[in-house]
């Protein structure tokens, strides 16, 4: 079982103070060329190798930079929790819930331009419950009441291993609060089926690029724990 959510041991040399100083120099190159127009992932490649920066380094970046048109449209689209009361939200599930078990597991989180938190967790589709699990989802769940929400629908990647552990695992903790109608669905396009809600609960640059709007309860949940995002950029 994965104990340590989102963290490998080079993480101590890949995120040194002086392997961040490199890193934000890089992240500036890479910022500019996006303002001109270019492919993030070309040009993190382009700039990663001038820079040496490893597999690692290079993620870090691309989650956390975007240029300053992206940056501002999700601003405009952003709302509140008070915003939320009495309303329906949407919640990208995986996403929402590992970045909330790599914070309880104090492994690294990323505070990136566009004001999210993410994280260097890559499944790529495989997916297993640790005990942080129970914590992350009722950390969601609590933020989520308190907001005085009227419903959540919570959408899981088909594809992704153990999501109907997760369900269930979902369904069982939120019999402790009646204050909110829920619906956990497990479907093979989670992104696409987020693209046209309101009051979306994700960190996904993507998602946040197609939705009407969007609520950023990750950073929520991080200022509420004390703690505070490495900044690469």
């Amino acid at each position: 079982m994965d104990a340590k959510r989102g963290s490998v041991p080079e993480d101590i040399r890949n995120f040194s103070p002086e392997a961040i100083n490199k890193m934000k120099t890089a992240s500036r190159h890479i910022s500019y060329l996006l303002d001109e127009g270019y492919d993030l992932k070309q040009a993190a490649v382009f700039v990663g190798n001038h820079f040496l920066l490893s597999e690692r380094q290079r993620l870090a970046i691309m989650r956390s930079v975007a240029s300053r048109e992206q940056c501002s449209a999700r601003k405009r689209k952003q709302l509140r929790l008070a915003d939320l009361a009495g309303r329906e939200v949407w919640i990208d599930g995986f996403n929402t819930i590992i970045t909330l078990e790599v914070l309880l597991c104090d492994s690294l989180l990323f505070a990136c331009m566009d004001g999210t938190v993410r994280d260097l967790a890559a499944l790529r589709g495989t997916y297993r419950l640790i005990p942080e699990t129970t914590g992350a989802v009722r950390m969601m769940l609590d933020v989520l009441q308190e907001a005085g929400v009227y419903r959540v629908n919570i959408l899981l990647d088909e594809p992704v291993s153990n999501s109907g552990r997760l369900k269930a695992r979902i369904a069982d903790l939120a019999e402790e609060r009646s204050s909110f109608d829920l619906d956990i669905r497990i479907l093979r396009d989670v992104d696409r089926a987020l693209y046209p809600k309101e009051r979306v609960i994700t960190s996904d640059s993507i998602i946040l690029d197609h939705c009407v709007s969007w609520v950023n309860l990750t950073a929520e949940c991080m200022r509420r724990s004390g703690k505070q995002g490495i900044q690469v950029w």
